[in-house]
């Protein structure tokens, strides 16, 4: 599972899920992506299943990028625990996810293999996404002549 090497607080707040994704908004190293459409928490085990999906899909063929990392510790009071006595232990990480997000990519296999296989990746998660495709520089100011 995903989680970070080392971290400063071991205890952070909930925050909040507003507005869109400013960065991680666009698709930087392959051909397809997989974008978030709501705010949410993706936990580690969630983008493990489906990494594995979308590996198994393509058959060691091409690439995936993960683009998000859980780097927010959950907390969980032991069950049957009394009320105050501080915060509990870090049970799971998660990562925040706004509209926008580029949360996989994809590249080095066909269109119709990596639609696919990003829509089994999709299932995995509790949020809605859709497919995006990289969009091809057109029209742009060229140094020529």
């Amino acid at each position: 599972m995903l989680m970070p090497k080392r971290v400063k607080r071991r205890r952070v707040h909930r925050g909040r899920m507003k507005g869109a994704a400013h960065r991680g908004n666009f698709i930087a190293y392959g051909e397809y992506g997989l974008v978030a459409q709501e705010p949410g928490w993706i936990t580690s085990n969630q983008i493990e299943a489906a990494r594995v999906a979308m590996t198994r899909y393509i058959k060691r063929g091409g690439k995936v990028w993960i683009k998000i990392f859980p780097d927010k510790p959950v907390t969980q009071k032991p069950a049957g625990t009394r009320m105050g006595s501080g915060k509990g232990a870090p049970e799971y990480w998660v990562a925040v996810v706004k509209p926008g997000r580029v949360m996989f990519e994809i590249a080095g296999v066909d269109e119709a293999v990596a639609r696919e296989a990003l829509r089994l990746a999709g299932n995995k998660l509790p949020i809605k996404w859709k497919i995006a495709k990289k969009e091809t520089e057109v029209g742009g100011e060229s140094n020529e002549g």
